[in-house]
């Protein structure tokens, strides 16, 4: 469950504080992710305040054409998402307009093309007045980031770096120094979506990972279930649930109550 902002933090502090506090009453972080605009436009800003009420982080996926990491729920809510005109410009406006900011630090997972269709110039100041603590860029390299990462850093939003089990040993320890708000360790190679086992490779990987992080680990792709987040606890200090929110919204149930499950 998510816990008051601290005003004197930057966001992606606020991002790293939440995890921890999470970890402090002896809980695994949820980072639980909502395709913007999905299942409606109109339903989206009520679900996000009710997923962020909850989950200790919130990240907000961006509808894209053409999202190369992302199975086919996330591809599904995406493309209905775009049908319904969802826009980043929208989604920044409606998180603006929000008459009560969420507890729970709120991150952006957008592909690179509509940051830059919104304009890398006005972005972090945009994104800083909405609430934004933080940036995921799947298709971002490191070595092509400065820009956007210098911009958000001025404003005090971070970006979050994504490592892989096929990431080379120098380039997993570049990635956990340079990372902000998180560390996010992809538990396998592929796209989001499928349920992921946990078997002594994964955990000796995402340990790895952990050792060399200064700010928190958190492991996603396939985090379906309450056993995934306690066989994964010893491991990392949060955990990404995204494809199986996304299912419980679009039909319909109660985010909440999955939520709390995976707590149990």
């Amino acid at each position: 469950m998510s816990t008051s902002p601290d005003a004197t933090r930057t966001g992606h502090e606020s991002i790293g504080a939440a995890i921890r506090a999470a970890n402090e009453r002896g809980e695994p972080a949820i980072v639980g992710f909502m395709t913007a605009g999905f299942p409606s436009k109109e339903k989206f800003l009520s679900e996000l305040v009710r997923v962020a009420a909850s989950a200790d982080v919130v990240e907000i996926g961006v509808p894209f054409t053409d999202p190369m990491a992302d199975g086919m729920t996330i591809q599904r809510a995406s493309h209905a998402a775009l049908v319904g005109g969802v826009s980043l410009a929208w989604i920044l406006s409606a998180l603006q307009g929000l008459p009560t900011r969420p507890e729970a630090p709120l991150i952006l997972m957008s592909y690179l093309n509509p940051l830059l269709a919104f304009g890398i110039d006005r972005l972090p100041a945009a994104a800083r007045a909405a609430g934004v603590s933080g940036f995921i860029v799947p298709d971002l390299p490191y070595e092509e980031c400065a820009d956007l990462r210098e911009a958000l850093e001025a404003q005090g939003v971070g970006l979050v770096q994504m490592v892989t089990p096929v990431t080379p040993p120098d380039r997993l320890a570049m990635l956990c120094r340079e990372a902000r708000g998180f560390i996010y360790a992809v538990t396998m190679t592929g796209t989001t979506g499928k349920s992921v086992a946990v078997p002594t490779e994964v955990t000796a990987y995402l340990q790895s990972v952990r050792d060399l992080a200064p700010i928190p680990v958190c492991a996603g792709f396939g985090i379906r279930s309450a056993e995934q987040v306690r066989l994964l606890k010893p491991v990392v200090e949060g955990v990404v649930v995204g494809s199986a929110l996304v299912e419980v919204l679009e039909r319909g149930d109660d985010p909440v109550a999955f939520i709390e499950s995976l707590r149990a």
